[in-house]
């Protein structure tokens, strides 16, 4: 009986010792799962830090540059609308200044050569361009382009008042 005794306490020992190494493998599992866990949110979180910081960073350092070249290209349009509107009073302009009439787009000036001392010789459509690369615009193209093809007419627009009677008819 001893000996049975002994057997049932060798088997339940090694019963015990079984069951405490899954016990003991699930729950190193569940500790370097829950570890992981914790160092992914963690480094997650540090690097969400980081980058906060470093875009800040990057935003400081690169708003004045582009606030600056804002500014820089800003006052190349002001002075380029500027030049347009007074190149017709440069010298090397070739006509009259009284006979250019700024419109500013599609084309910058219309020039009715010679109108001002009443000997009208030419129409010339006048594209101001400045800076190191100057080139047409896609509508500053179409327009030159349907003036070089000579596509352009004259016509007079007659409007009616409201009454129906042509301006200045008397009634």
């Amino acid at each position: 009986m001893l000996e049975f005794a002994l057997f049932l306490s060798i088997v339940a020992l090694l019963i015990l010792v079984v069951l405490y190494l899954r016990l003991r493998g699930v729950l190193e599992s569940r500790a370097e799962e829950k570890f992981r866990e914790w160092k992914n949110t963690n480094l997650e979180r540090e690097a969400r830090t980081l980058a906060t910081i470093y875009n800040r960073e990057w935003i400081g350092q690169e708003e004045d540059r582009i606030r600056k070249d804002a500014v820089k290209k800003s006052e190349s349009v002001i002075q380029g609308k500027v030049t347009e509107h007074l190149i017709p009073y440069f010298p090397g302009f070739s006509y009259n200044p009284k006979d250019a009439r700024f419109l500013g787009s599609p084309v910058d000036f219309v020039i009715f050569d010679g109108l001002s001392s009443g000997d009208l010789k030419k129409v010339v459509f006048v594209e101001v361009k400045s800076g190191k690369k100057p080139a047409l615009s896609t509508r500053e193209r179409m327009v030159r382009d349907c003036i070089n093809n000579l596509a352009v007419s004259y016509e007079v627009l007659h409007h009616q008042g409201t009454g129906g009677e042509p301006d200045g008819a008397a009634s």
